[in-house]
């Protein structure tokens, strides 16, 4: 049954992609994406990285990796393009390859720079833009890598002004709101989630396993409602 043993389940309907994760996979690409940035680019506990991609199942991999590691995270997704970024300099960056070359100016400044062509299958990216790295091909060597050892603190920052302790308790109330628990199939449009705090952070703290949708194709979802066994549907527009 499609979806069976899934935690997180990538729908792309302009290409056709469907790309589905065990807990133990999107685990292995997270401690890939920390170790990639601690052992690889030598960063610390506390450090500040800018993710600049939509909803993604890479995505969802680079901000868990960040997190893991006890990185404080801002975020952008494509429905906030041209909005400035915050001044201050960042130890990392990772942002989608169509949107680098109109976001260089926007891009906070860092000493690590990556890009991300999403591709299926987590497959290279096609011409990687001048001082960035490809973070499909850099994050691989680490697939395999533990899950870091230091554990997160609640008064850590985990994304700016909000520490993980708080930033934990808006994801349960998120969840409580829409009704999320445990167990549940969340279905959602990435059109109309963009906050990770909706499409992965609220689902994963109540327990519930994600169906993420981008180019969401309306004569689709009943079909794939009852495809990937989906108990709530959220955000469809």
């Amino acid at each position: 049954m499609p979806g069976m043993g899934e935690l997180f389940t990538y729908y792309d309907d302009a290409t056709g992609e469907r790309t589905g994760l065990t807990a133990a996979e999107l685990g292995g690409w997270s401690a890939a994406t920390a170790a990639l940035l601690t052992e690889g680019c030598g960063l610390g506990k506390g450090s500040r990285v800018a993710v600049l991609l939509p909803p993604h199942w890479q995505t969802a991999a680079v901000l868990l990796g960040a997190w893991s590691a006890g990185f404080e995270v801002s975020y952008r997704g494509w429905a906030t393009a041209g909005l400035s970024p915050a001044g201050d300099p960042v130890d990392a960056t990772f942002v989608e390859r169509r949107r680098a070359g109109s976001w260089l100016d926007e891009v906070p400044a860092a000493r690590h720079q990556f890009v991300l062509g999403l591709e299926p299958a987590g497959a290279p990216t096609p011409e990687v833009p001048e001082d960035y790295r490809d973070f499909p091909a850099e994050v691989r060597p680490y697939l395999g890598a533990a899950p870091p050892a230091s554990p997160v603190g609640a008064e850590d920052l985990a994304v700016s002004d909000t520490t993980f302790g708080e930033y934990e308790e808006v994801a349960a109330g998120v969840a409580a709101r829409y009704g999320i628990g445990p167990g549940d199939r969340v279905l959602l449009n990435a059109a109309g989630s963009e906050q990770p705090l909706m499409w992965l952070v609220a689902p994963l703290a109540a327990g519930a396993s994600i169906v993420l949708c981008a180019n969401l194709d309306s004569s689709r979802l009943d079909d794939r409602v009852a495809a990937e066994a989906v108990t709530r549907v959220l955000s469809v527009e």
